[in-house]
């Protein structure tokens, strides 16, 4: 080692090393931490906060509102790049570093790549407690960071400047891995942030990072082969694995050269451009009706990049060919592993590379071609008519407001969403035009996700048209970071629907004997009931005094002009609109379990026991 040293302190040694850091795959190199989201208080001001003043001109500093709103950002960064860029995020203790905790979840359940720096107790303990301190009784260094440790992907709690140099090294190894990936928490105490050191030379080098690209086991590549070849209905999963990898063009050459036909989870979608044709859409509980049906057929399932949650599998129910297997192209053994599958592991592009080779010559029979191609065509008349609005004077439906956006995006626009009625309704209709137009989180499905998450798409894709769709329950969750929006002058585009409650749980609610109980925005009766009109609160006026634009509209015609206006708007925009709660979309193609009480004096949840009990006996454990 050099002994060329530079004395810091561990806070702007960190930050120094930060900038420093770089991923590298396909000869593209990126910053892998391209800036810091961050809130100050006691725990970070003094050191993190320091420390990008210190180093403002290399990192640059995102000022949030709320600590959760800050991680969602930065994960809708990481996902827009495709993992190969992340950003950071600093807290203070206490209640600023557990409102990490499901941003985190969040990060790490999707497999996108976020750094937190919350701060931490003081490692000299010379300040015992100190304020918003965890006494634990019988565990003297338990703080309440600990609550991120199930949620991270790595942890660790530097109290000792020194020990910041294999920390830092590890959180930069996991973030940048594609099979490790998730949140990482590096806890600072603060005393510990402030303390100087004589710091080697070396340890703020650039430094890059390989996103490697490893290529499947030959025998089990072979094996693969053999499978598909021996296959008469055989259907793709295309999961978000694919969108990571980079690798649509690959699953489109094998689709092209076997025929094959791809239906794709939430996080999948856009996997194929909507009008290829053997894009069979969603699969699953909010899947469509062609590829459910071809998967209840299917004797072959060939999962490349997904983890199979339950609403892909309709909580297994959905794959009823009694000789079904399953192959599964994974980067992780864990996922590959997953319905007793034949495993693939290995990066999905070079993988489906590798199988398009293996599998030259082999192509599905033509009558299972003209099968799925006939219904993917009556999928697109169910579409029309969710999307079709015969009188435009009228006020809008949920799907209709779709189709009116439909209408205006362009390939390039992205659309997100996560939680609410919107995830179906999205995941059965909407019209993927390219890789990333469709931005579901629906692996931990957050509400308030949506709106920060539009801010770190549009900062890793300045220009890009972005549009967050969020329902009002959503909106009530997490509209904080709409003055963020404002303040970066990110002209991102909200679109507001109103439905007055929760449209999607009291729906479920409905479904499951439990009545639509509390799911809808009404005053509180004398017996405890919710009844009577909505309630008037005007969410269009609060986002008006947040510092965005805000269009109302009250008509399809009017919906249609507002989304056109946002969208050449240099603002952030909000459209504002209230919908029709009549149900008009498709009806949900496969079963997903929510367990049902098994006694009850009430009629509604007798009855829906009785469904439960039918649909859970088609459940099967695939060995």
């Amino acid at each position: 080692m050099s002994a060329a040293t530079r004395r810091l302190t561990t806070a702007q040694a960190l930050v120094r090393f930060l900038s420093a850091q770089y991923t590298e795959r396909d000869g593209v190199r990126r910053r892998l931490i391209a800036g810091t989201w961050g809130i100050f208080g006691h725990g970070n001001v003094a050191g993190v906060g320091q420390a990008l003043v210190e180093y403002r001109d290399v990192m640059p500093y995102h000022q949030g509102r709320n600590e959760q709103a800050m991680v969602h950002a930065a994960v809708g960064h990481a996902r827009q790049l495709n993992r190969l860029s992340a950003q950071a995020v600093t807290t203070s203790i206490g209640p600023g570093a557990t409102n990490l905790v499901t941003g985190a979840a969040l990060a790490t359940i999707n497999r996108l790549p976020v750094l937190l720096l919350p701060g931490d107790y003081f490692a000299s303990r010379v300040a015992d407690p100190l304020l918003q301190q965890l006494e634990h009784p019988v565990e003297a260094d338990v703080s309440v960071n600990d609550t991120l440790r199930p949620v991270s992907r790595w942890f660790d709690r530097v109290t000792r400047p020194e020990a910041l140099i294999a920390s830092a090294l590890n959180a930069m190894r996991v973030l940048a891995d594609p099979a490790e990936t998730g949140a990482v928490t590096l806890a600072l105490p603060q005393d510990v942030q402030a303390e100087a050191y004589d710091w080697p030379e070396e340890f703020f080098a650039d430094r890059v990072w390989s996103v490697r690209r490893p290529a499947p086991d030959p025998a089990e590549l072979a094996a693969a082969a053999q499978a598909v070849r021996a296959a008469r209905r055989p259907l793709i999963v295309a999961g978000g694995g694919v969108h990571h990898s980079e690798a649509e063009e690959a699953l489109r050459a094998l689709v092209e050269a076997t025929g094959i036909p791809v239906a794709s989870t939430q996080a999948g979608k856009g996997s194929l451009r909507h009008d290829h044709p053997a894009d069979l859409g969603g699969i699953g509980h909010t899947g469509t009706a062609v590829s459910d049906e071809l998967a209840r057929t299917a004797d072959l399932v060939i999962g490349v990049g997904t983890r199979y949650s339950d609403f892909t599998t309709a909580s297994g129910t959905l794959f009823r060919h009694p000789d079904v297997r399953f192959l599964n192209l994974n980067i992780t053994g864990f996922d590959a592993h997953k319905l007793a599958a034949r495993t693939l592991v290995g990066d999905a592009r070079t993988s489906l590379e590798q199988l398009a080779g293996a599998l030259a010559g082999h192509r599905v029979e033509e009558s299972y071609e003209a099968e799925y191609r006939a219904g993917k065509e009556r999928w697109e008349r169910v579409v029309e008519t969710a999307f079709r609005a015969d009188d435009d004077t009228a006020v809008p439906t949920q799907t209709q407001v779709l189709g009116a956006l439909d209408a205006v995006v362009g390939d390039e626009d992205v659309v997100i969403n996560a939680a609410g009625s919107l995830p179906g309704d999205l995941h059965k209709l909407w019209r993927a035009r390219s890789p990333r137009q469709y931005h579901l989180e629906y692996g931990y499905s957050c509400m308030g996700y949506e709106i920060p998450a539009a801010l770190g798409v549009q900062q890793a894709a300045p220009g890009t048209p972005v549009w967050a769709l969020v329902g009002d329950g959503t909106y009530l969750m997490n509209p904080t970071e709409i003055v963020t929006a404002v303040q970066e002058n990110l002209p991102v585009n909200l679109v507001l629907v109103q439905n007055h409650g929760y449209a999607s749980i009291g729906g479920l609610s409905e479904s499951v004997g439990a009545e639509r109980y509390g799911t809808a925005y009404q005053h509180r009766a004398a017996d405890g009931s919710f009844t009577g009109a909505p309630l008037p609160v005007d969410l269009a006026a609060n986002a008006a005094s947040l510092g965005m634009d805000v269009l109302r509209a009250k008509t399809v015609r009017e919906l249609r002009g507002a989304l056109a206006e946002a969208r050449a708007s240099g603002r952030p925009t909000c459209v504002y609109v209230e919908t029709d709660p009549a149900a008009t979309a498709p009806p949900a193609e496969a079963w997903w379990d929510v367990p049902v009480a098994e006694v009850s004096a009430r009629e509604a949840a007798v009855e829906a026991r009785t469904r439960y009990d039918a649909e859970v006996a088609g459940r099967r454990r695939h060995l």
